[in-house]
């Protein structure tokens, strides 16, 4: 480096000396001309020329001297201006740039000044002190090239840092200061570089880095103990830097075998859940490894490892055991479901939007898997043959838009033979209405159109032979009687196939009907579970899935039911029980569980109270009520729903009317038929199986009451049913139905729960528990007899299931119970029996009966009224 210059540089010269030294020339010019003439004068005069030519001559001589002369006194005066302003300028310039030399050497930056061709020109002595320690200097004149080669040289710049987004490159110097420099360009090309002292800057930042890393720490690990999983980092050497009380817990270690300086691999070989390693590979690229290890305990944890870019990894352990249970439940619920629809004698599948085989049973999959292993996943152009595909792609689109579809198609069987096919294609449609699959279903109704065909011919040909007869009437009178005979003989053969058919099929509707205990049992589980995992706080993700599970095992219900109670009805399970009840109490029920129906659906429905006595079956009457409400409700757009009755002599009209788009005329008779539905047009159709009115149907004739339909077109409907009034005033009954309870916990309430079901048992245990009840659950009378004094545990309730293994009924188990105690028990007796005779059994005895699939909220009020 190079002190600061005592003269200014002779680039610096300013402009009028130069104009001063050209003036200076001119003047010494004029001067030798000036002396030329004057000595041409005085020669000519040695020539002796004409006198007054020389006179002449010498005053035109005498005043060009003279124009020059005041020239030159002229150009003198202005030079000696010039010479005085030229000498305040120089004076001026050395006072600037002695003060610029001044400001320079009192900044607190080390200062450099390089001229356009990179050369140094100025440097303060805050610069030229940061070489002391280097024994260098850096002379004036040197490029910037030099002088950054001679400090990395000589040792000056031991570190250098440079950010593409910082304002300057950062040197770390060898007396351990840091400073930044940064780069200006001046107007000439020139450069300046500002040398600026950040030490102490510089550790204020490390020191706030280092607290800002010591409180990201210390959040961490906050974060960790909060979690609800157990959580451990560990080193790339395995030893654990940061874990949660909760891993600890769930791997059964205490806090003095964990520490920072253990190997975690060691210390986890004895633990009760193992130390899951990252998959091999970059972190960057490798996936997370996963496993679900169930504890001796019977605890499920869900064990993920996780690779980091640094090295190590971090484990994660959640407890999935109430999931994991839940998924095992719905596992065996699927299980049954697939059992019932393997064992009917129908073809039945489910198919997606997409037109591809979600589910199918075996019965549809002996007639269509041709040798492949399995249907599912294909769509249905590779399910069928070309040519049958073709026949059913207009139906299949037909239900895709929301149409249930039942036609007749002919096609050949495994075996080659002609058959006549049922089928029936029901839209399935999600919580928005739409469309997202078809429900199959294929009947072979080979026989019976065969039988119908042969009625036909028969038919044909006795005409023919009647024709044929009545011409020769006269002469064949004794044949007339034979062709009768025969004729007769036909058609008891006719009627004997009829009947073969309709047994047929009767023994297909009984079978679903036997089947629905085992069918609901599942499904019983499955719904206690789901609404166990309602009333558990879980978060927003797993809530909704908690609902969706909830929604498609109500759909799944529904529809089963739907199904069994038309099985039922057909086969003659469900019998009338014709009891003299008070409309009051049936009517106001329906009010009030409508009422709330039709205002989410933006509707107002309104209810004209009655207390007429009546004579039906309470329940079938409200079931047919309900159907009506919810098909008034399912189709009016806007506008009222009016609930109410009228008499009519003996009887009393009870009548939903609503403001709905109405039914035309011809379509008032069709309304009834199963698996027909009338979608209003312009409106999107909804889901249903087109099966409530033919329920309806069934049982106002078991019922003995009429049906009537009124419908305007564009105006509304009226539904009416016609009761008989009562001739007597009926009998108190014990309450079946009671009214909702608010949902607070029965405070300890100690319950009995008898099932031969353990899902169920589970299921009912953890619904209980949830409400504040003490649970004790058994599988029969003899286990629960191991587990309790039956004589003289207390206990405040009983909930039994009617039908137990090894033919012991809930019946049994109970009667056995009170007959050991003091005090009878309050008992509530579940079952999927609908028999009549089993509801007066289970009334007579002072029970309270509940069929399944069991409603929690209705669960909660009997227990309600039970403990009251």
């Amino acid at each position: 480096m190079t002190s600061l210059p005592a003269t200014p540089d002779p680039d610096w010269t300013d402009p009028r000396d130069r104009r001063i030294a050209e003036l200076e020339a001119e003047n010494g010019r004029l001067k030798r001309i000036r002396d030329a003439l004057i000595q041409r004068v005085e020669s000519g005069v040695t020539h002796k020329p004409d006198p007054y030519a020389a006179f002449e001559h010498s005053v035109v001589l005498a005043e060009q001297v003279r124009e020059r002369t005041d020239a030159l006194n002229g150009a003198m005066d202005r030079l000696k201006a010039s010479n005085k302003a030229l000498e305040r300028a120089r004076q001026q310039a050395e006072t600037t740039h002695q003060r610029l030399v001044d400001a320079i050497e009192s900044i607190s930056d080390g200062f450099v000044l390089f001229d356009q061709d990179q050369r140094l020109v100025l440097s303060n002595s805050r610069f030229d002190s940061y070489w002391r320690y280097t024994g260098e200097r850096v002379r004036r004149g040197a490029t910037v090239a030099e002088v950054k080669a001679k400090a990395v040289r000589s040792g000056l710049i031991v570190e250098e840092h440079t950010e593409p987004d910082a304002e300057g490159s950062v040197f770390l110097l060898a007396n351990r200061r840091w400073v930044q420099m940064t780069e200006t360009r001046t107007r000439e090309g020139g450069l300046v570089l500002l040398y600026s002292d950040i030490t102490d800057l510089k550790h204020s930042e490390n020191l706030r880095r280092e607290q800002a890393l010591a409180e990201k720490s210390r959040l961490l690990q906050s974060a960790v103990d909060n979690l609800s999983q157990g959580v451990v980092l560990v080193s790339p050497d395995g030893c654990p830097e940061i874990w949660n009380d909760r891993f600890l817990g769930l791997t059964g270690l205490s806090p003095q075998q964990v520490s920072s300086d253990t190997d975690l691999s060691a210390v986890m070989a004895d633990a009760s859940v193992p130390l899951l390693l990252p998959a091999p590979g970059p972190a960057a690229e490798a996936p997370y490894a996963e496993q679900i290890h169930r504890r001796a305990d019977g605890l499920v944890l869900e064990i993920k490892s996780h690779p980091m870019l640094g090295g190590g990894f971090v484990n994660t352990y959640t407890d999935i055991t109430e999931s994991y249970r839940y998924a095992e439940t719905l596992a065996e619920s699927e299980r049954w479901v697939r059992l019932v629809t393997d064992h009917v004698p129908a073809l039945i599948a489910y198919v997606g939007a997409d037109q591809t085989m979600q589910f199918c049973n075996k019965v549809y999959e002996g007639w269509y898997a041709a040798g492949r292993p399995s249907l599912l996943g294909l769509s249905l152009e590779q399910v069928y043959e070309p040519a049958l595909y073709r026949r059913l792609l207009p139906r299949v689109r037909q239900a895709l838009a929301g149409e249930s579809v039942t036609f007749e198609l002919e096609e050949t069987g495994r075996e080659g033979r002609r058959h006549y096919m049922l089928r029936s294609y029901v839209p399935n449609r999600d919580a928005r209405g739409t469309v997202v699959g078809l429900f199959v279903l294929i009947r072979d109704i080979t026989d019976r159109r065969r039988t119908a065909l042969a009625l036909e011919q028969a038919y044909d040909h006795l005409e023919r032979r009647v024709k044929e007869r009545t011409a020769a009437l006269t002469g064949l009178n004794n044949q007339l009687r034979q062709e009768i005979n025969e004729r007769a003989a036909v058609e008891a053969r006719l009627r004997d196939a009829k009947l073969e058919a309709e047994r047929a099929n009767l023994s297909k509707t009984k079978f679903l009907a036997a089947v629905s205990h085992d069918l609901l049992q599942p499904l019983n589980a499955a719904r206690l579970f789901t609404s166990a995992l309602q009333e558990q706080a879980f978060g927003p993700r797993a809530e909704g899935l908690v609902r969706s599970v909830a929604t498609s095992l109500d759909d799944v219900e529904n529809l089963l039911g739907t199904l069994v109670d038309i099985s039922k009805l057909d086969a003659g399970v469900i019998q009338a029980d014709i009891t003299v009840f008070d409309l009051r109490d049936l009517l106001n029920n329906l009010a009030r569980e409508f009422r709330q129906l039709a205002g989410t659906e933006g509707l107002r429905l309104d209810f004209v109270p009655c207390s007429a006595l009546v004579e039906s079956d309470s329940q079938l009457l409200a079931r047919i009520l309900r159907n009506f409400l919810t098909n008034a409700i399912r189709y009016t757009g806007n506008g009222r729903i009016l609930l109410g009755c009228r008499r009519q002599g003996q009887h009393v009209l009870l009548q939903v009317w609503d403001t709905g788009p109405g039914i035309a005329a011809d379509k008032l008779s069709e309304i009834f038929q199963e698996f027909k539905r009338i979608e209003p047009a312009g409106r999107q159709a909804d889901k249903g199986l087109g099966l409530g009115l033919a329920i309806v149907d069934k049982i106002a004739r078991i019922l003995g009451h009429d049906i009537h339909v009124d419908s305007v077109p564009g105006r509304g409907s009226v539904f009416s049913v016609r009761v008989p009034l009562a001739t007597h005033r009926p009998r108190p009954a014990v309450c079946q139905d009671c009214a909702s309870v608010p949902h607070e916990s029965f405070g300890g309430a100690r319950v009995w729960v008898i099932d031969n079901d353990p899902a169920i048992c589970q299921g009912m245990a953890t619904l209980l528990a949830g409400w504040g009840c003490e649970v004790l659950t058994a599988v029969s009378l003899a286990d629960l007899d191991a587990r309790a004094d039956i004589a003289s545990d207390a206990v405040d309730l009983i909930l039994a299931d009617y039908h137990l293994d090894n033919d012991e009924t809930g019946v049994d188990a109970v009667t056995t119970i009170n007959a050991r105690r003091r005090q009878s028990v309050p008992v509530l007796m579940i079952t999927a029996n609908y028999s009549n005779a089993l509801k007066q059994d289970i009334r007579d005895r002072g029970y309270l009966l509940m069929n399944k699939p069991v409603k929690p909220l209705k669960l909660r009020s009997a227990l309600h009224h039970l403990l009251q």
